[in-house]
């Protein structure tokens, strides 16, 4: 059966240039919703969906012609004809079958990328090992000090009565990065680029690792690990970022959510290292293996380091600077073909028009705190990233060889079995890249925060279990049932807490407010590690380990309720969805699901035929108004425009 050519011309004004592209768009994005008939004009989520929405094949290629000239880039300017055709049509993974201005061959090309989308190019995966490294160096960065810690307490005499000394040295980093690290991001990005800002925070992590090895005081040892925090907060929202603009659309997801699967492998190195060095005493004396695990922490940087130099930079940072011959090049080697770096490049530079046109005129620090949208975002925001620390699950990864050791191990029995938690980590952060998009962000906190709350209890109150008669010695029920307390919570919180609050965060904030709402988020984060590192010993020291693992154990009881009653979910909603579902308040929100408690009790407790209850969303318009500047191919809003749509989105959403 033949397809017909759809005819969406006439939908748009005339965008036959960059420039009334420009004002255009920010002449439009207003005209939504207030309850009057709409024009015939794409809104901000639809131009996010495909900013070439609207225009005819006649108004694409002139526009993209005068955009060839305007940016010297005439050589291929038959190749961006094409590549602004295909991403014209580019909701529908066929689209390209419908412009006739592409060979057979080129249409080949095209149906490979869909059909293989691992079939990527050599550089496209040496970045994503780069991007990996530096997860690695992250996590590293966090756990080495885990077992470090027991050997430089001893050689610098802090005494378990020092407790906030002890709890300062731990978190010191946190302390950097909350204050400074996490708003350096922006000038980093914007002076040095994708590549240099990471490049700049390995090498800080590199100089510190040797620093904290060679440290002969504490207050030296404080000071390097003070100067680590400045890599932590730059390289966790940088890398990310990195890998988004530079990956195809077909694989963007999978790559961008790796961060926090191979975070979680670092974690687990550093425990590994903690391991594999506490009895290296050749440098140093019998308190020594600790400058060896710190130093260890120096190694992936400094690999990292020497593959920033061989990897491109952003194309889409190189759009921002004007460098639209260098952005060309760097996809190029990022892709199979030039007309897919032509084609991705072009619908690039759109998205980022709207993106301008979205933040032009606009104060965001006052937008921030004084629209209702902007708060419950900011407020679901904090309370993820709050909930990540105060869930407990760094009082493990810090702290959990000393757990050991209170338990009842000896020190290389607590090194070996912390070891289990990060290898624990590890395999259970796996599941999270599939059901976080499946299972949804705001179920997968319901589900886990009452589980992590049992197993700290179960593990706080296992230290009432008993010796072995007549010896001090704990009894094996009681390490045991320490231990395997320890593991359950940390496989109910990899694929939970884990892996939600950055990415909640990313998507919550509105456009023009993502730079602001991410470097708050990350802020909150790390805030809350140092003040979790901070006062963990001291809570010990005056609640027990019982007392202490109870009060963290209340806080996911409460973290349940608050997700409950407050939190909404985003999985897969795009940006005019999202202004819906933020801008419910919080009482009409808690009221809705109050009254909601009972109507799951009769359906999934008691099993009954209930009737469905009205949704608190409207998230689809009523009436006969299609948007035709989302289908490109005919059709209203196909499966495939949708799922564009979400993709895009995540894309925007690593754009802090």
């Amino acid at each position: 059966m033949s397809r017909r050519k759809p005819d969406i011309e006439g939908t748009e004004p005339d965008l036959s240039s960059s420039s009334s592209s420009k004002s255009d768009l920010h002449s439009t994005q207003h005209h939504e919703h207030a309850g009057e008939p709409r024009a015939r004009q794409a809104s901000v989520a639809a131009k996010l969906r495909n900013p070439l929405a609207g225009l005819s094949e006649q108004q694409v290629i002139a526009d993209v012609d005068a955009w060839c000239v305007e940016k010297n880039l005439q050589e291929h300017q038959e190749l961006f004809r094409k590549g602004a055709l295909i991403a014209r049509v580019g909701q529908r993974d066929d689209g390209f079958e419908y412009v006739n201005q592409l060979s057979s061959e080129e249409k080949d090309w095209l149906r490979h990328e869909i059909s293989h989308r691992w079939s990527q190019p050599f550089m496209l995966y040496f970045l994503v090992v780069l991007c990996a490294g530096s997860a690695i160096v992250q996590g590293m960065d966090q756990t080495a000090v885990n077992g470090a810690q027991q050997f430089y307490f001893d050689e610098f005499e802090i005494g378990p009565e020092q407790v906030w000394l002890r709890g300062l040295l731990n978190g010191a980093p946190y302390l950097c990065s909350a204050v400074i690290g996490c708003w350096s991001n922006k000038p980093l990005n914007y002076y040095f680029g994708r590549r240099g800002t990471i490049f700049i925070s390995c090498i800080i992590s590199f100089i510190t690792g040797i620093w904290m090895a060679v440290a002969q005081s504490w207050p030296n040892l404080l000071v390097a690990r003070f100067f680590l925090g400045f890599a932590v907060g730059a390289k966790s929202s940088t890398t990310p970022v990195y890998a988004a603009e530079s990956a195809p659309k077909t694989i963007r997801g999978a790559l961008t959510m790796m961060w926090q699967m191979w975070t979680a492998f670092g974690i687990m190195l550093g425990f590994i290292v903690s391991v594999a060095f506490q009895k290296v005493t050749i440098i140093g004396g019998q308190y020594s293996p600790w400058r060896w695990m710190l130093a260890s922490t120096a190694i992936p940087p400094m690999i990292v380091c020497l593959q920033v130099y061989f990897c491109p930079e952003s194309p889409r940072w190189y759009m921002e600077k004007g460098k639209f011959d260098k952005a060309f090049n760097s996809l190029c080697r990022l892709r199979k073909h030039k007309l897919q770096a032509a084609r991705d490049m072009y619908y690039a530079y759109r998205l980022l028009e709207v993106e301008s046109a979205e933040r032009e005129g606009r104060n965001a620090w006052r937008e921030f705190f004084t629209v209702r949208r902007n708060r419950r975002a900011a407020q679901s925001a904090f309370f993820v990233m709050f909930m990540q620390q105060f869930c407990g699950v760094n009082v493990i990864a810090y702290y959990s060889t000393a757990i050991f050791e209170q338990a009842g191990f000896s020190r290389s029995e607590a090194l070996l079995v912390s070891m289990g938690t990060g290898i624990t980590n590890f395999i259970f952060a796996i599941p999270a890249i599939y059901t976080i998009d499946t299972f949804g962000r705001r179920n997968l906190l319901l589900t886990t925060f009452p589980l992590m709350g049992i197993c700290l209890l179960w593990c706080g109150f296992s230290f009432f279990l008993p010796e072995n008669p007549g010896t001090n010695v704990p009894s094996q029920e009681r390490v045991g049932s320490i231990a395997a307390a320890i593991y359950t919570f940390m496989a109910v919180y990899s694929p939970g807490e884990g892996p939600v609050p950055f990415t909640y965060s990313a998507e919550a904030f509105p456009l023009h407010l993502r730079d602001v709402g991410m470097s708050f988020a990350t802020a909150t984060c790390w805030g809350f590690n140092f003040i979790l590192s901070l006062t963990w010993p001291a809570l010990v020291d005056a609640f027990t380990p019982t007392g202490a693992f109870s009060w963290y154990a209340a806080f996911n009881f409460f973290g349940w309720g608050y997700a409950y009653f407050l939190l909404p979910e985003t999985k897969a909603l795009t940006l005019e969805e999202l202004d819906t579902v933020f801008d419910v308040g919080n009482r009409q929100f808690a009221t809705y699901y109050r009254k909601k408690l009972p109507w799951y009790m009769q359906k999934y407790i008691l099993r009954k035929n209930v009737e469905p209850m009205e949704p608190l969303f409207e998230l689809h318009e009523k009436g006969p108004y299609r948007d035709y500047a989302s289908e490109p191919v005919g059709g209203p809003h196909t499966v495939d425009a949708v799922e564009d749509t979400n993709v895009v989105e995540k894309d925007q959403a690593f754009k802090t």
